[in-house]
């Protein structure tokens, strides 16, 4: 047995905990800080829960708000810019994926020794980066401890940045930060820790005793609170516990990585600006199914999580737990397939043009992948 597995080094799990964010910075020396969010957290007040602090110990800070969903090269160069102008010795990522994903690059490519066009790819960031605190609002990403950030490079393609630098020095989930959020949003990203999980446990590469523990953890909090969280956007203990499942996926796939979902997930955001968590579940169901004959035992394990009670033999549960999953984005009031979102037949040949070239990822897919095969699960999708 042999196996690395990185995560954040410090985790701070407290309702109301995002309070004594300039008091975590003050402790660990910064003394100048930028603040990346996006738009939603601004005009939601989210960030009104922190800001008190830095007056009362007044700790210079700034805000770079513009962050957008799938963040394209021009918002993150625009965002290190600011962090250089403002001179930042400490960046915070306040936010969704995006919002985290956009500081962690921040705080490495700010000092200005790397490159964005330059370190794309596992192992080609070297730091040194500056301090970094993230503070997620959704329970989706987990980006609070996972050494990735996705950059949208074309409208067709999207990069990644994969390096053990980009884990922060803290986390703070703050379950107060996530009442209230739509129920669309919710059962987006909420799908979308599903998929992370998912996807970790039956990885064809770095699958380990650890990640393997965690992603089934993560099922049992996830698709035991999806629905409450859903439905009573107010339930403080439905909303910890999805916000704790969300990390605990991403601490799973940043150790034992993603595969055929994501890598066709991708160019339905790129294209056609589809959310993340959204476009992981229009292809879910199909590329589960595609995988059934190679992944259903360990499919059969993960159904008796999600959904206990399954019968008959591993491959009838896996294929019930398939059936489940597919009609569960439906379930929770989102857009079942392509077509709801506005892809045709006729777009169907460019995604799976597009999809290959995510081979990062599809080389870890337990069932090969082929340019043939990914035009029959869209079509399925549709």
């Amino acid at each position: 047995m042999q196996f690395v597995f990185d995560s954040t080094p410090s985790i701070i799990v407290q309702r109301g905990g995002a309070a004594n964010l300039a008091k975590k910075i003050q402790e660990r020396g910064g003394k100048s800080v930028l603040i990346v969010t996006d738009p939603g957290v601004l005009s939601a007040g989210l960030l009104e829960k922190a800001l008190p602090q830095f007056k009362e110990l007044q700790l210079p800070f700034q805000i770079f708000s513009d962050v957008q969903a799938d963040p394209p090269i021009p918002v993150i160069n625009q965002a290190v810019k600011v962090a250089q102008d403002c001179r930042a010795d400490f960046i915070v990522g306040f936010g969704g994926g995006s919002s985290m994903d956009v500081a962690k690059l921040v705080a490495l490519l700010a000092p200005g020794a790397e490159k964005l066009a330059d370190i794309y790819g596992i192992g080609m960031a070297k730091g040194p980066r500056l301090p970094l605190i993230l503070v997620p609002t959704t329970a989706g990403t987990g980006s609070e401890v996972t050494q990735s950030s996705v950059v949208t490079v074309s409208e067709s393609e999207k990069k990644g940045v994969l390096s053990p630098h980009l884990l922060p020095d803290l986390a703070i989930l703050d379950a107060e930060l996530t009442l209230g959020l739509p129920a669309h949003v919710t059962a987006a990203t909420g799908i979308d820790a599903m998929v992370h999980a998912i996807e970790a446990f039956t990885t064809k590469h770095l699958k380990n005793p650890m990640s393997d523990c965690v992603a089934k953890e993560a099922l049992r909090l996830l698709s035991g609170n999806l629905h409450k969280a859903v439905n009573a956007p107010n339930d403080i203990v439905a909303r910890e516990n999805m916000l704790l499942g969300a990390c605990l996926a991403g601490m799973a796939f940043t150790n034992a990585p993603v595969a055929g979902v994501h890598a066709l997930a991708y160019p339905i955001g790129a294209r056609f600006h589809v959310p993340h968590g959204l476009s992981n579940s229009l292809v879910l169901g199909p590329v589960m199914r595609f995988n059934l004959e190679v992944a259903h035992e360990m499919y059969a394990q993960l159904g008796e999580i999600i959904k206990p009670g399954l019968k008959g033999s591993s491959f009838d549960q896996a294929s019930q737990l398939v059936h489940y999953l597919s009609n569960l984005a439906g379930d929770l009031g989102l857009p079942k397939c392509l077509t709801d979102v506005g892809i045709a037949e006729y777009d169907i040949d460019q995604l799976a043009n597009d999809a290959m070239l995510q081979t990062r990822l599809l080389a870890n897919s337990p069932r090969e992948i082929s340019l043939k095969d990914a035009i029959h699960i869209y079509r399925e999708a549709l």
